[in-house]
Formats: C-alpha cells, sequence, structure tokens
C-alpha cells in the first residue's frame, strides 16, 4: 500500500509546491481534480502535459490519478434523458483518460453524485443504461491507454445513484471490462449497515483505489473511525494500491490535515500488523 493525497486540498497552491510539500511528508503519490487545473482537460495542452508529468518525476512523486471528474466543465451529466448532454459527457470521459494517461496517472475516480443522480421521471433501471452507455467508450479508451476506471458509491445523502459498494461492483461488471473497476471510501462507507473492513473483504478483486477520510469530512485518524482494522483489512485481501487522503473540511490548514493524515496512517498500518 502506497499514501497518496488529493490536491483541492492545497487551493492556491503552485502544482510543483504541493509535489515537494507531499514528498518531504512522506507520500507517494498526489491525487489530482482537474478542475484545480482548468476548466476542462481538453484546454490542457500536450505541452502543459508533458510538464506536469516531468514535474512529478523531477519531485519523486506519482501522480495516482483524477478525480472530481465532472465538476467542470458545467452541464454534464451520465444519466439524464437528453442524449446530446450524454453524448458531449462521453466525450468528455474520453478526454480525461488521455489526460490521465499523459500525466502518469493510474486510476480515474468516478463519483461527482451531481451529475449522475436519476433524474426526476427516470427509473433506475433507465439510469443504470444511460450511464453505462455513455461511460463504455471511456472505459474503452481506459483499457487502450492502460489506465482504471473506478466508480465510486456513495451515500444517500450524497445521491441516489449507486450506494453501496456492491452495487457499484455490479455497475462495473456489466461494463465487462479489466479497466472497469470500483473505489471504496471511508466516508461512504460509513453509511452502510455492513462494517467497513467487512465490505472490504467483500470488495476484494474489485476495488483499484481507496479514500481514506471520516464522516466528519476530515482527515483519517481525524474523526471516530477507527483505521487501524480498516487497513489491516486492506493487508488481509492483498491491497497493494493507494490509500489517498481526501478531505472535505479544510479548516485546520492544507499543511496540518496532510500531515496528521499521514502520520494517523503509519500509526494505524504499524497497529495493524
Amino acid at each position: 500500500m502506497r499514501f497518496a493525497i488529493c490536491n483541492e486540498l492545497f487551493t492556491g497552491w503552485e502544482l510543483r509546491r504541493v509535489f515537494e510539500f507531499c514528498k518531504e511528508l512522506g507520500y507517494h503519490a498526489v491525487e489530482i481534480a482537474p478542475f484545480t487545473l482548468a476548466e476542462s482537460v481538453e484546454a490542457i495542452s500536450p505541452d502543459e502535459r508533458q510538464s506536469i508529468r516531468r514535474m512529478a518525476q523531477e519531485t519523486g512523486i506519482e501522480i495516482a490519478g483524477l478525480h472530481w471528474l465532472l465538476v467542470k466543465p458545467a452541464g454534464l451529466h451520465l444519466t439524464t434523458p437528453d442524449a446530446e448532454t450524454r453524448r458531449r459527457t462521453a466525450e468528455y470521459l474520453v478526454s480525461l483518460v488521455h489526460f490521465c494517461a499523459d500525466v502518469g496517472g493510474k486510476v480515474l475516480v468516478l463519483g461527482s453524485p451531481k451529475q449522475r443522480s436519476i433524474p426526476e421521471g427516470s427509473t433506475l433501471e433507465q439510469a443504470w443504461q444511460r450511464a453505462t452507455e455513455t461511460l463504455r467508450p471511456a472505459v474503452k479508451a481506459a483499457e487502450q491507454r492502460g489506465v482504471t476506471w473506478c466508480i465510486e458509491p456513495l451515500s444517500p445523502a450524497e445521491t441516489d445513484f449507486l450506494n453501496r459498494a456492491e452495487d457499484a461492483i455490479r455497475f462495473a461488471q456489466s461494463l465487462n471490462s479489466p479497466a472497469a473497476r470500483i473505489i471504496l471510501d471511508v466516508k461512504a462507507m460509513s453509511s452502510e449497515q455492513k462494517p467497513i473492513p467487512q465490505i472490504i473483504r467483500e470488495s476484494a478483486g474489485w476495488f483499484a483505489h481507496f479514500h481514506a477520510n471520516d464522516p466528519n469530512l476530515k482527515g483519517p485518524g481525524m474523526g471516530e473511525v477507527d483505521f487501524v482494522p480498516i487497513l489491516r483489512a486492506l493487508k488481509d485481501v492483498g491491497y497493494s494500491g493507494y490509500v489517498s487522503v481526501e478531505v472535505f473540511d479544510y479548516s485546520d490548514g492544507a499543511e496540518r490535515i496532510a500531515e496528521v493524515s499521514i502520520q494517523n496512517l503509519r500509526r494505524a498500518m504499524e497497529s495493524a500488523g
């Protein structure tokens, strides 16, 4: 397991400074939210992409991949009945694959609850079919570029589409591709009825990325969730991907959040045995 952290925490920081700071703290990778770089990844030139990749190499950090994918540009949606919107969304998802691969990323985390919730007047079955059709070209592109889509189950408070890990696995299975997997997120799993370690064990082989956080919106170990049994379960199933810190409450400041989070993860890892 390797530790990563999401870059939107570092509001106003230049990317090189983010890379350098995270490397100094001991993180192995940074996970990028594309909206922090540009309105659209299509506006990021080949030279700029190579610059980001080179910057990571020079600072000794890996780029884990991308998340918060559909925040920008505005107007995209996976399950809308509007065919033109789905066409534009499908095209942008393919663009995200190419950007991820160009900068050296490995995974694309598909959360974006507002851009996937079931539209009024649509059924779950209709939303499911539209989402799979919209995502399929990007999954094919991911196969060709060597990156992996990670469908993110999210709590019912955020969306009404794919709320449990088992739902996300079933959705990934329907895409029938080695490039379609899921991500597990501690905050999201906390909304399920099952204990988190049980979800991890039942999802073994299907999750290719992991977000470490707490239902209080802060970093791992900064709330009530005990990360020792979580990391023990990850070890037990042989997970070798990134454990990536994703927070939503920045009130403690980027430096402190990043430092305390990795310290807490290291301690939990040691205790997990």
